[in-house]
């Protein structure tokens, strides 16, 4: 199967290509500024999204989660993005240590794995990217955007028109084949 847009922000994916392929498609909205708060379980694809962020936004180095060095920086593409991963934090004092203030909402966009329990201390402007398990399907994963603040609204917004149009350009092309071009 491949990537589902089930409704406006709201998307299916069936691997972790389909994952990548979402950030991928996310990439281009980016601005310098924007911060994106990946939510889910341990496992549920939030490094597979990031890649395809990175990977969209022309930066060609390896993306793993820096679970233990908290923040990854990724500068080889059109802006930067820096990648943090706040699993291992236990107290908000610690965010200093970081680095994440230095580039918050200024610099590149950043994308912060488990920021959710520090979001008091973080930002009020973001977008929410929540990725949840489907029971019984080991490989499915639901996804959703949650805007909070004008400009993750618009920033949502942008990225489900993207999403739209590529996933209806993937049906026209696998039309064409069979029956011709599409209207044909």
């Amino acid at each position: 199967m491949a990537l589902k847009r089930e409704a406006p922000g709201r998307y299916a994916s069936f691997g972790a290509a389909d994952t990548e392929r979402l950030g991928e498609l996310v990439a281009p909205s980016l601005a310098d500024g924007d911060v994106l708060v990946l939510t889910g379980g341990l496992g549920v694809g939030k490094t597979h999204f990031t890649k395809g962020v990175a990977r969209a936004l022309g930066d060609a180095r390896p993306v793993t989660s820096p679970t233990f060095a908290l923040m990854a920086v990724h500068d080889g593409g059109r802006i930067p993005l820096f990648h943090f991963d706040l699993y291992r934090l236990e107290h908000a004092y610690e965010l200093e240590d970081t680095g994440i203030y230095d580039v918050l909402g200024y610099e590149g966009a950043c994308l912060l794995e488990w920021g959710e329990q520090f979001q008091d201390e973080l930002t009020d402007e973001y977008l929410g990217v929540v990725i949840s398990r489907v029971a019984d399907a080991p490989d499915e994963r639901r996804i959703a955007l949650e805007p909070h603040g004008a400009r993750a609204e618009e920033l949502a917004r942008q990225i489900d028109e993207a999403v739209e149009r590529a996933l209806g350009a993937a049906a026209d092309s696998s039309t064409a084949g069979v029956d011709g071009p599409k209207g044909a």
